[in-house]
């Protein structure tokens, strides 16, 4: 990383002093971000763009599985979530199905939209 570029810099410092529930948010947008640009792939016809961006997808959603607190019973039905989306992105990636990564990438949003009303209304609760 380069110290004298000051976007790397607050990149840095966001993800440095960010609380999990903010990571979690980041996480989920790197999620969305990654599988917009293997969607663009798809239609540039640029399959390694594809491919390296689905992957990207894949490990956030890995990362989200392997840190699920299995102490809670609705891990399970995250974990299955997670397992499904890893399928349709292997498959989407195999095929380079744009359809599959829009409906992935429909998935995501509605967790990140989900995840942000957890966030504010655990914020709300503790004013």
């Amino acid at each position: 990383m380069a110290f004298n570029d000051p976007y790397a810099q607050y990149a840095q410092n966001r993800i440095l002093t960010a609380s999990p529930a903010e990571l979690t948010l980041m996480l989920y947008e790197g999620a969305i971000k990654f599988c917009n640009l293997a969607i663009m792939g798809v239609e540039q016809k640029d399959i390694q763009k594809a491919h390296n961006n689905i992957i990207k997808t894949q490990m956030i959603i890995e990362e989200f599985q392997i840190t699920l607190n299995r102490d809670y019973p609705v891990a399970r039905d995250f974990d299955m979530v997670y397992n499904y989306l890893l399928k349709r992105l292997r498959e989407a990636n195999v095929k380079k199905d744009k359809e599959i990564l829009e409906e992935v990438l429909g998935h995501l949003r509605t967790m990140r939209d989900t995840w942000k009303q957890v966030m504010r209304l655990a914020k709300s609760e503790t004013v």
